[in-house]
């Protein structure tokens, strides 16, 4: 359904500001637990300017996480959200798998395959770091996870709303 606008659109997530008290060992959790590499390209910015971010990225640089040193004195302050992304069913069915794997869950538990979580239109796994910045890995592959993974592993996932929460903007789209 279209709507006026002032003829803005937001683009694709760039970077996401998360604070930590040593980026260096952030960025160490986040090589080993979900990808990310320094970005070459923004690395001025870590090297080169007082309390600058180390930009790290697991997609090439497209999308970055932009990791600022916070301590005690420090303005910025933890976020008290969270920040989605989105991935395909082969990364999202491996990801579940390798799970327990030191990653833990806004609970403050090991991050399971049973946290996974079912929004109807795509499923979710919420997660935590070391700093308790709060994300969501989503896949909005939804029949081929329900199979390979759900019906597959016999996996009885969690429901934030009833079912009929998505149903019932599903009939007002028709």
């Amino acid at each position: 359904m279209a709507t006026e606008r002032s003829g803005f659109r937001m683009g694709r997530l760039d970077h996401v500001h998360i604070r930590v008290p040593d980026r260096a060992e952030a960025a160490r959790w986040y090589a080993e637990h979900l990808g990310f590499e320094p970005v070459e390209a923004y690395d001025f910015w870590a090297t080169g300017v007082e309390g600058g971010p180390l930009q790290i990225s697991a997609d090439g640089g497209n999308t970055t996480l932009a990791l600022f040193e916070a301590g005690g004195g420090h303005p910025m302050i933890p976020q008290q959200t969270g920040v989605a992304f989105s991935v395909d069913a082969d990364s999202f069915i491996a990801f579940a798998r390798s799970l327990p794997c030191g990653i833990d869950h806004p609970r403050g538990e090991r991050l399971q395959v049973t946290d996974l979580v079912d929004f109807d239109m795509c499923w979710a796994l919420d997660l935590v770091d070391p700093w308790e910045n709060q994300y969501e890995v989503n896949c909005y592959d939804y029949e081929r996870i329900r199979m390979e993974l759900v019906d597959a592993d016999g996996l009885e996932p969690l429901r934030y709303w009833s079912r009929q929460v998505y149903s019932t903007y599903l009939d007002s789209q028709a």
